[in-house]
């Protein structure tokens, strides 16, 4: 029952729905500038999220697609507060379609990386034998909530350590309700990242590569004689050190309000905290912190009784894999790669690759509904 159409038609009808096409403005002022603006826009959208090039997109015989044209309107409206801005339009309509509610309220998201070779000299890429090869590229790290909606994107080097960025990228979000429950497949988990996360209101919800090697913590108050833990009492060997948590608190929510207003960003406190395997008194302050989220978190996934939690996690990485797949369908051109040798140039195009995934999801979500 869902109509056959082309991309561009695709972007066309989704900005008739939304207007989502008039968050482009002009880099000086901020106002449109040009005649039939919208059809210069979704020529762009369409050669960078399929990573064509120009050549397809362009038409000598029609202003809006002269090659000239489309140049001017690439550098000077095509960027990722214009980008960003347009996703924002994409979220609210898609949250708006009444099956949506069915699939999920936005409080639940998971972060996920889609690595991309890129075969030119940049200085933003990095080496990965296991995902490149003898080349270099880098991670396209998406957050997509239960609505089945990207919510936020950031380019990182494709090291192996690039889940770090998770936290960074969840606090850069286009638009959408701020999640309540991150959940990330086989991430670089740690202590420490528990704790940073908890402090910020989210709960990290990973899913583990093997229980058997996880410990589970419990909390007793310096000075009190210890609870029974019944048949969890086997397990619940190790303690948490409440006293270097209280003692480190006020420094705690320093780093959080440096976190959430931009002062430094996630990654770089993972490093400095973490300083090569050996951590500071913060971070071993975080890592007792997270040890009591990561500890609940654990005894959800292993409940046998209730497989409620279990079962989200798995769904949400399932949405999230479903969207990296019609990614890679749709940058399909150059064999995948990314031939963009600057850090904007690669963000302006995965973000423009963003931009066209929400708006078939939510071309896809109008017509389900419809159907």
């Amino acid at each position: 029952m869902l109509p056959r159409v082309d991309l561009p038609d695709l972007l066309f009808e989704v900005h008739a729905w939304t207007g989502f096409l008039d968050a482009f403005v002009h880099l000086g002022d901020g106002s449109p500038r040009m005649e039939d603006l919208a059809t210069s826009v979704v020529a762009l959208l369409a050669s960078e999220a399929c990573n064509v090039g120009l050549t397809p997109v362009t038409n000598p015989s029609y202003p809006a697609l002269a090659r000239d044209r489309l140049i001017h309107v690439d550098q000077f409206y095509l960027r990722g507060e214009t980008i960003a801005a347009a996703n924002a339009a994409l979220l609210a309509a898609q949250s708006e379609v009444p099956i949506v509610s069915a699939w999920g309220s936005g409080l639940l998201a998971s972060v996920d990386g889609l690595r991309f070779v890129v075969p030119v000299r940049t200085l933003n890429a990095a080496a990965s034998p296991k995902y490149f090869g003898f080349k270099r590229g880098i991670t396209w790290l998406n957050a997509v909530n239960d609505q089945v909606a990207g919510i936020g994107q950031m380019v990182v080097p494709g090291t192996p350590r690039d889940s770090l960025f998770i936290l960074d990228t969840l606090l850069n979000l286009d638009g959408g309700v701020k999640p309540e429950m991150v959940t990330t497949d086989n991430a670089s988990y740690s202590d420490m990242v528990f704790g940073i996360f908890k402090i910020l209101g989210y709960s990290f919800s990973p899913r583990f590569a093997g229980l058997a090697d996880q410990r589970f913590w419990r909390a007793q108050m310096p000075g009190t004689a210890g609870g029974d833990y019944g048949q969890l009492e086997a397990i619940a060997r190790h303690k948490v050190n409440l006293t270097k948590i209280g003692t480190w608190w006020p420094d705690m929510l320093r780093v959080a309000g440096s976190l959430v207003t931009g002062q430094v960003r996630a990654y770089d406190l993972l490093k400095m905290f973490g300083r090569e395997g050996r951590p500071t008194p913060l971070g071993q302050a975080f890592a007792e912190y997270g040890r009591i989220a990561k500890t609940l978190h654990l005894l959800a996934i292993v409940d046998p009784v209730d497989d409620t939690y279990r079962r989200t996690v798995n769904r949400q990485l399932t949405v999230q894999e479903s969207r990296h797949a019609l990614a890679r369908d749709l940058c399909h051109g150059r064999r995948g790669r990314i031939m963009q040798a600057y850090r904007e140039g690669q963000e302006d195009q995965l973000g423009a690759l963003g931009l066209v995934l929400n708006a078939a999801v939510l071309w896809n979500t109008r017509y389900l509904w419809a159907a």
